[in-house]
């Protein structure tokens, strides 16, 4: 079997995962905020006009994981049994992020973990961009994924 995002035409095509076997999956993805030291003081003064950001961005994250296909072209639609998304102040001007995703199942969930960290980093600067349009949204990436075929992955 040829996991390839092409037909047999050169047409981009989701990939065929039926013959694969159902494993355990999980993947666990990072990145971070940066804002003014200002701007994360009134995060954590829960100062902002628009709500808990902090509360606001997890469920965002977590909404966005079990949407990932919508959002990604060929990604597979997947019955993800877990979803976490941690927002963790990092002092003088950041926020931490961290998303957690399972399920067993004939594919990856990579593309899950990656996109409720970006959408939760999204959702923080949308909350926040009256006060700070400088801030950044860096260092998205995946840091583990185990199960599947091709084993664990730890970034270094």
């Amino acid at each position: 079997m040829s996991l390839t995002h092409f037909d047999a035409e050169g047409r981009a095509a989701m990939v065929d995962v039926g013959d694969k076997a159902e494993t355990a999956r999980q993947a666990i993805a990072r990145g971070r905020i940066t804002m003014a030291p200002a701007t994360l003081e009134r995060i954590r003064e829960g100062q902002i006009g628009k709500g808990d950001v902090l509360a606001v961005a997890r469920l965002a994250g977590i909404m966005a994981a079990k949407r990932t296909s919508d959002l990604i072209p060929l990604c597979h639609p997947l019955m993800l049994s877990k979803v976490t998304v941690d927002l963790t102040p990092a002092p003088p001007d950041a926020v931490e992020i961290e998303a957690l995703v399972r399920l067993v199942g004939r594919t990856g969930v990579e593309m899950e973990a990656l996109t409720a960290v970006t959408v939760a980093a999204l959702t923080v600067y949308d909350m926040c961009k009256a006060i700070d349009r400088g801030m950044r949204i860096e260092a998205v990436r995946l840091s583990h994924k185990s199960g599947g075929k091709s084993g664990t992955y730890e970034a270094e």
